[in-house]
């Protein structure tokens, strides 16, 4: 009875004989604003999803190779470890460090800046995760006048230093956390982990680390016929014999995995894990102290990774891991007077961390930039966890066997 009571009603409340011109006096949208409005809303709509729940990226590099490819098209879930606040709100939607179609224009604005935050997440973060993550280290970038971008700190470290290249450079630019470079790699180390290479073989907290199916290694391979290795072979075997190097005339390096390697050897083939060689040691390894620290990619460690809350002794043989994380992650003063360390004006000889962090590899352990090179990951950068592979092309055709894989 009250469905037919309320048709009752529409139909005594309609007056016959007096027309309703409400309808007609409205004036009718122009296509211009409903497309306005249908833009607005989408733009609205997809920042919230890019920010809160997934946000889609493509793979440029080799560096997760064989897990992730190249032009691998990614979803990275938010919902994981939480979303993180926007901590740079002024800036043009769907955009991150530069504008498109340019190399200097920055699309965002410093004038408000809102302090680090996160929402309630589905999991912690969990060792071995794929993760992607704001670059540490992309505070401050220049552009080089003949190369593009390229790393401020490097040059800073550098013999002759960023101050006598000048010439070669535009002047730096700073980026907020959340509006610096994007990298995706897996995380080896959690707060509180101490991690070490011993050639190549990584070990945290003194136990072998994982190693996923598909990590991708470089190796010496002398085959049979001391040829390089035959293009329909390596095509079966799903590796790229296109990238190589040449020891001598009958050894050649191939970056492939260690199944690979191993079908290589059933064939007949010579073939041995590359490692580095440099005794003396690399400037551009982490903590960037070749007199103390004499590593390289393959040879490094033990580094702890800081802990919030954790208090260490700190002196002048510890400062160089930590001295960038009490300056520019966590905001201090520090000053160095001989042997003794000022911290806010403050003598101190301990430090107790602020945030979590984390250490980060590449899978494509030879043939990546990663924390080996700039060391450790804050908690604020992390962005949240590579989840699934929604589309992927490579060769000039779709890589159908990719699509919707979940990423281990």
């Amino acid at each position: 009875m009250i469905q037919n009571s309320f048709y009752m009603s529409l139909l005594f409340s309609a007056k016959p004989g007096v027309e309703d011109h409400t309808e007609q006096n409205k004036k009718k949208k122009s296509w211009v604003r409903e497309w306005t409005e249908a833009v607005v809303f989408a733009v609205v709509v997809g920042t919230l999803i890019r920010t809160f729940i997934f946000e889609a990226f493509v793979i440029p590099s080799e560096s997760m190779e064989r897990t992730i490819l190249v032009n691998d098209f990614v979803f990275v879930s938010k919902l994981s470890y939480g979303p993180r606040i926007p901590m740079t709100p002024l800036a043009v939607p769907f955009t991150n460090h530069t504008m498109p179609f340019t190399k200097r224009v920055q699309p965002f604005s410093t004038s408000v800046q809102w302090p680090y935050k996160r929402l309630p997440g589905f999991s912690k973060i969990r060792r071995n995760d794929v993760i992607v993550f704001n670059y540490p280290m992309g505070d401050t970038v220049v552009m080089n006048k003949h190369f593009g971008e390229e790393d401020y700190y490097f040059w800073a470290r550098a013999d002759k230093g960023y101050e006598a290249m000048r010439e070669n450079f535009l002047p730096p630019q700073y980026r907020p956390v959340d509006k610096r470079e994007t990298l995706i790699k897996r995380c080896v180390g959690l707060p509180g982990d101490t991690v070490y290479s011993i050639q190549g073989k990584l070990f945290v907290n003194n136990q072998p680390a994982f190693e996923p199916p598909a990590m991708q290694a470089k190796f010496t391979v002398r085959m049979p016929d001391k040829k390089q290795v035959d293009f329909a072979v390596a095509r079966r075997l799903q590796f790229n014999p296109q990238y190589y190097l040449v020891l001598d005339s009958v050894t050649y390096v191939y970056f492939m995995t260690f199944p690979q390697a191993d079908s290589l050897r059933a064939m007949g083939a010579d073939v041995k894990q590359w490692t580095s060689d440099l005794k003396n040691g690399s400037i551009r390894i982490f903590p960037f102290k070749l007199s103390d620290y004499p590593w390289s990619v393959d040879n490094f460690g033990p580094v702890y990774i800081p802990k919030k809350g954790v208090t260490i002794p700190l002196d002048t043989c510890s400062l160089p891991f930590y001295e960038r994380i009490i300056c520019n992650y966590e905001g201090n003063t520090l000053e160095k007077k001989g042997d003794r360390i000022y911290i806010n004006g403050h003598e101190a000889n301990t430090y107790t961390f602020k945030m979590n962090y984390y250490w980060m590899m590449g899978d494509n352990r030879n043939d990546s930039q990663d924390s080996r090179y700039w060391g450790f990951v804050p908690e604020d950068h992390i962005m949240g966890k590579a989840w699934v592979i929604w589309f992927s092309v490579g060769e000039g055709k779709i890589r159908w066997n990719r699509i919707f894989s979940l990423i281990r």
